[in-house]
């Protein structure tokens, strides 16, 4: 008796399953589109004209990061739309510390099995971060692999390419001096850190993702904890083109303590007033139930400050209002002191 042949459907993997994703996807890269770049997907690359989106001299800054066991939370409580700004988030705020503008960003989508509807959520979320960052989404990779993801599993990676003009660079150790203030940015929450941590103490409250929030009315704790990463490309851009600040620090893992010096020049450090803002309730939550030490919470969250600015004294109020004319909360946090 012949066997019948194997196909890769067979395997696990639908090839058409991919091509009704990519059909489906089309119109939200194509809301990306932004002058250097084309907007279209299905070819073998993506083109972006330097010299069309008005750059003189640029060096190009790339960034790559994915949004960590935040995924977990999303895969669990079946919100799916706001990890992709996550995504976005995570990679176009790290080139923004270097002052570029990011121009263009694929994403890397992987699961055991391709549901395309729930994959059209995800890449709808990191559509609407690229438009938040005005970084056209122009390609990716979706892969379908059985036996390396259970269930409704997926992982996400994010690539961003962005460039900056050379003389606009950031951060400028020359312009960088002792006494100089440090400027924090609200964060909108946890942003994408620490969730590993976040989870263990969801664990030990005995809530369940369906409880009401214990730090947010009206919402559940699971959208509470979702709430996607803060971008600051667009209220920061012109921060960077007025030449009225020396360097950025986007705090990630490791928070304000691990973030901060890496924008500064050896012999400088930061200087904090923790008590310079309002600690939002989610910290205060989480440091509460997880009996979690402030050197661990200064360290594994933002604790309610997402970017750091450095500016001269004398710059540091046309700083602040332009922040806030962009609709930012920011204020003096610290200072530069000798190391």
């Amino acid at each position: 008796m012949t066997q019948k042949g194997l196909t890769y459907s067979d395997a696990g993997v639908d090839i058409d399953a991919g091509d009704r994703l990519v059909d489906k996807i089309k119109p939200l890269v194509k809301a990306t589109q932004r002058t250097g770049a084309d907007g279209s997907i299905g070819g073998f690359g993506g083109a972006f004209d330097l010299k069309a989106a008005g750059f003189k001299d640029p060096v190009l800054i790339s960034g790559t990061d994915g949004v960590g066991t935040k995924l977990r939370i999303a895969i669990d409580t079946g919100i799916l739309d706001t990890v992709g700004i996550d995504l976005v988030a995570m990679c176009v705020n790290d080139v923004l510390a270097n002052g570029a503008e990011p121009l263009f960003f694929l994403d890397y989508f992987a699961t055991g099995h391709l549901d395309t509807d729930k994959a059209a959520a995800v890449i709808s979320g990191i559509a609407e971060g690229c438009k938040q960052a005005g970084a056209a989404l122009v390609g990716g990779e979706t892969a379908e692999m059985p036996g390396m993801y259970e269930g409704d599993d997926f992982d996400l990676a994010g690539f961003v390419v962005g460039a900056a003009e050379r003389n606009a660079m950031l951060p400028r150790h020359n312009d960088m001096a002792a006494g100089d203030v440090l400027i924090g940015i609200a964060s909108s929450g946890p942003h994408s850190n620490g969730y590993s941590l976040i989870r263990k103490i969801v664990e030990v409250s005995g809530l369940g993702w369906d409880a009401p929030s214990p730090f947010a009315e009206g919402q559940t704790l699971g959208q509470s904890l979702i709430t996607p990463t803060k971008i600051y490309v667009k209220s920061i851009l012109p921060l960077v083109k007025s030449g009225l600040i020396s360097g950025l620090a986007h705090i990630t893992g490791g928070g304000l303590t691990d973030n901060t010096p890496r924008m500064l020049p050896k012999h400088l450090m930061p200087e904090f007033d923790m008590d310079a803002w309002d600690r939002p309730a989610v910290f205060k939550w989480l440091q509460e139930t997880g009996n979690v030490a402030e050197a661990e919470m200064q360290r594994a969250f933002n604790c309610g400050i997402g970017m750091v600015v450095c500016a001269k004294p004398a710059a540091a109020m046309d700083v602040l209002s332009m922040l806030e004319d962009a609709g930012e909360t920011a204020m003096i946090i610290g200072q530069l002191k000798a190391a």
